[in-house]
């Protein structure tokens, strides 16, 4: 039967493998690394969802940061927005044996059979900044509270009353999360309605489409909640371009590019929640050495708390790394 069961998980490797362009006909793949106490991590794979944005070229320096510490090598691959891209560049991990693969998913449970076959190669992976079907760790922001945060700061700076647009994202935990956390916040807001929710791609330019079209809908509204800071951007400019005023637009990040904003004392662009990709990526590779190595974590899931950037206390914010 264990002669079966292994003959079984190697047809699936190698099935795994033919649709990698990195496979070649009779490479061998070895499920037979890791798990031994002391063993040391020398190759990672991270792959984010996309790295034209800044929040995962900071993830991706925690990460290379942390593995010269140890001698390690990074191969960073950009997800590009796109799961079959994603199960590619695993299918690809396999066939490279890396030790550990670090994962920001482009859709927390779509990539859930990709995980399954990485893990079968004997690949340790943990889920960074958003969750992972499968994923033996994670280390995200606390989305909830961050979503909770920005809408309850939202909702205090228009009084407490009136209608609001809400930009939602794609289908992974950390947007859930957030859209969660907001909307929780706003049950303590009754005279507060979102009039309109639709979603976009996390990016600005399909916000300031979205938006535009959601204000020329609702011209009345008084604040925006977008579900990340290039999405609030986005609403941001939507509304200047529309010659609408006086709107309270909030998001979640504290990017460069929201930092800059901020510091435009007439930008619509209010407030932020800080999270730092930069420390999540470091994290996540910490927890990667431990299961490599053997060890048990204390935490299977780690989140890491956030707080408000706003004009009042953004002199004392230090950005990402």
């Amino acid at each position: 039967m264990r002669l079966r069961q292994r003959l079984l998980v190697a047809s699936g490797l190698v099935l795994a493998c033919t649709v990698a362009t990195a496979c070649s006909e009779g490479d061998p793949v070895s499920t037979d690394r890791g798990s031994e106490p002391g063993a040391g991590v020398k190759t990672i794979g991270l792959m984010v969802q996309d790295l034209s944005n800044p929040f995962f070229q900071s993830m991706a320096n925690g990460v290379q940061t942390g593995a010269e510490k140890i001698g390690a090598t990074v191969n960073v691959q950009d997800g590009r927005q796109d799961l079959g891209a994603q199960n590619e560049q695993i299918d690809a991990f396999i066939q490279q044996q890396v030790d550990v693969l670090l994962i920001n998913a482009v859709d927390s449970d779509g990539i859930g059979p990709a995980v399954e076959r990485a893990k079968a190669a004997g690949i340790t992976v943990v889920a960074v900044d958003v969750a992972a079907r499968g994923a033996e760790a994670q280390v995200t922001l606390d989305n909830t509270a961050a979503g909770n945060l920005a809408c309850t700061y939202l909702a205090d700076q228009i009084g407490g009353a009136g209608n609001i647009l809400l930009i939602n994202g794609t289908p992974i935990s950390s947007v859930q999360d957030r859209v969660t956390g907001c909307k929780q916040a706003l049950q303590g807001y009754p005279q507060i309605t979102i009039v309109a929710e639709q979603n976009g791609d996390n990016g600005r330019a399909e916000a300031l489409t979205i938006a535009t079209d959601m204000l020329t809908a609702h011209p009345d509204v008084k604040g925006v909640f977008g579900i990340n800071d290039p999405t609030a951007l986005g609403a941001t400019l939507a509304a200047q371009q529309a010659g609408i005023g006086g709107l309270v637009i909030v998001g979640v990040d504290a990017s460069p590019e929201a930092v800059a904003e901020l510091q435009k004392p007439d930008s619509m662009f209010r407030a932020t929640a800080a999270q730092d990709p930069n420390t999540q990526g470091a994290i996540a590779l910490e927890m990667a050495q431990k299961l490599f190595a053997g060890e048990a974590l204390e935490e299977q899931s780690v989140l890491v708390p956030t707080e408000m950037i706003t004009r009042e206390n953004l002199a004392q914010y230090k950005g990402w790394q």
